[in-house]
């Protein structure tokens, strides 16, 4: 059996995030069974797979974008809110609607 990394685990579940949707860090964390929220983050930091691994759709619990491409502001985010808006997603005050939540499911 090959055993996989905690990022690629990260990845396998961010793959499974559906095109108009997004998920958290947490969500992510609890479908691995783990409460490494903040070492999911720092696993797509560092995405080698984008666009196959739509990191741009994970983001913080309480709705707001969170992190890109390694930047808390600046163009980097806002190339974030770009590809959540092209995907049909509406964003008011930096934040995403819970509507769009996916709960991803649990990792073996």
């Amino acid at each position: 059996m090959i055993r996989m990394t905690f990022a690629e685990k990260v990845y396998d579940v961010v793959r499974k995030v559906p095109k108009g949707k997004v998920t958290t860090y947490k969500a992510i964390a609890k479908a691995l069974n783990t409460k490494a929220y903040r070492a999911v983050g720092q696993a797509l930091r560092c995405n080698p797979y984008a666009p196959e691994v739509p990191c741009h759709r994970v983001i913080c619990s309480d709705g707001s974008i969170g992190g890109f491409e390694g930047k808390k502001k600046g163009k980097e985010i806002q190339k974030k809110i770009n590809l959540l808006q092209d995907e049909g997603m509406a964003i008011i005050n930096n934040k995403i609607d819970k509507r769009y939540f996916f709960k991803p499911p649990a990792s073996p």
